[in-house]
């Protein structure tokens, strides 16, 4: 008998209902906005929100990576994914910040969706632990996003 065999499927966490609650009511709220521009604007205003939402670390964190992400990835285009701060070229998300609290974890995560470009070999990394966003850790994260959009 597997593990999986005796072990009964409790559902999604709570976190987790309340990311796809989160992420359902922003497409709706995108679906009700105006032209492009108006889109942009609020869905950047939308993302700073959140991380002015953020406690301690987590938004100290989520504050230097939109900077670098924004400074470096001028391509990419602030929303909120699933309730997260997340940045997308043609609609699609290429990178997002989940912050330590979202899901109880002992550290923020930078993570990339499929259409980053960080392809090396035949393995590479999507997603990067974060604990603090040092001058060495931003360095790293100008040269990802610039990678991923490329």
């Amino acid at each position: 008998m597997t593990s999986t065999e005796n072990s009964a499927y409790e559902g999604f966490t709570a976190e987790e209902r309340a990311a796809m609650k989160e992420h359902a009511q922003g497409q709706k709220k995108a679906a009700r906005r105006g032209s492009q521009a108006e889109k942009a604007a609020e869905a950047e205003r939308d993302v700073l929100a959140k991380i002015a939402d953020m406690q301690g670390s987590d938004r100290i964190m989520a504050e230097r990576v939109h900077a670098v992400v924004m400074a470096n990835a001028p391509a990419l285009a602030p929303k909120l994914w699933y309730g997260m701060p997340a940045y997308a070229m043609d609609g699609k998300v290429v990178c997002f910040f989940q912050s330590a609290a979202k899901f109880k974890a002992r550290y923020a995560t930078l993570g990339f969706s499929d259409p980053a470009k960080l392809d090396d070999g035949t393995m590479w990394a999507t997603a990067f632990a974060l604990t603090e966003v040092t001058p060495e850790a931003e360095a790293r994260i100008a040269a990802l996003v610039k990678q991923a959009v490329s």
